[in-house]
């Protein structure tokens, strides 16, 4: 009996640990140096258009890209009266080595330092986060909503609030992440590796740059703070438009729901298309041929209605 009582203290512990990330907390938390001279290919770069305008852009890339995949958004917001910024977040786009040291803690930090040094240099700032950076777009205006800091409006395409909840969003990502944090353990990374395009790619994902493989430490980290993501989206009131394929293989689209629902935002449009059956895994919706323009062209109409709005 005691022997069975241990078990079954034991199986319960492994689930909340890998499940619930019991006494999960980001360690690594220091500031991020910037040193894109370690960029393993031009695509990884920073893309920046400064023209001396009254308003700024903020794209945030995903995890693990960089910002090449906002460079037609980009050139484009530049050339109708925006400054542009697509900053490469530290490790993303360089080094395997410095990238598997890090956290999502110390990535938002960089993120949120760089944002608000632009909303102080600027008289309005809008954000666009596509994944990863969508869900970065939500926890900056968690922090900054109701507030002088708060952005004049904000984008979010392809984000994820949640990636195992199927109790109560009935979500399942990837099953195989409810024991990754064993795993990695032993094995913290599997098939790692530089792109620097994809060829095999299609509909402009062969420019895709960034890393291959799982990435387990980093990948818990962005989940864990997922969580905090989610519980606080009532906070939002900032107007947003979200768009998200039915058909993304990366991001369940039921996130979208969550998003929608949970903010508070008055001013809020939605999108909700499916495209045609590409290879690609309809996710980084701002960098495939097919939508980037259209996608684009609905953000920036989304912009235009809040700034005539006041």
């Amino acid at each position: 009996m005691l022997l069975f009582l241990i078990i079954l203290a034991a199986l319960i512990f492994f689930m909340l640990w890998n499940v619930c990330l019991l006494f999960y907390r980001d360690r690594n938390i220091s500031g991020l140096i910037e040193d894109e001279s370690k960029c393993f290919s031009q695509r990884c770069r920073s893309i920046i258009y400064k023209n001396g305008n009254k308003k700024a852009i903020l794209f945030i890339h995903g995890f693990p890209s960089a910002p090449n995949m906002y460079a037609y958004s980009c050139k484009y917001f530049s050339e109708i009266g925006y400054d542009v910024f697509a900053p490469l977040i530290p490790t993303f786009g360089s080094s395997i080595e410095d990238f598997r040291k890090t956290s999502f803690t110390q990535w938002f930090n960089y993120i949120d330092k760089y944002y608000t040094t632009l909303r102080f240099s600027y008289e309005k700032v809008f954000i666009v986060g596509v994944s990863m950076g969508g869900a970065m777009t939500l926890k900056l205006c968690e922090r900054y909503s109701s507030s002088p800091l708060a952005p004049e409006a904000v984008a979010v395409l392809s984000a994820p609030v949640v990636y195992n909840s199927f109790i109560r969003d009935r979500i399942i990502t990837d099953p195989s992440f409810y024991i990754a944090r064993t795993v990695a353990l032993f094995k913290p990374v599997i098939g790692g590796k530089i792109m620097d395009g994809n060829p095999d790619g299609e509909d402009g994902d062969e420019e895709w740059a960034g890393y291959r493989g799982i990435f387990l430490p980093q990948a818990i980290s962005l989940i864990w703070n997922l969580k905090e993501i989610r519980r606080n989206l009532g906070k939002i009131t900032v107007p947003l438009i979200s768009i998200h394929d039915k058909g993304d293989k990366t991001v369940p689209f039921k996130n979208q729901g969550i998003i929608l629902r949970e903010i508070r935002s008055e001013n809020v449009e939605s999108y909700s298309p499916k495209m045609d059956n590409y290879r690609h895994t309809h996710h980084s919706l701002l960098m495939y041929n097919s939508v980037k323009t259209k996608y684009t062209l609905y953000i920036e109409k989304f912009f235009d209605k809040v700034e005539e709005n006041g």
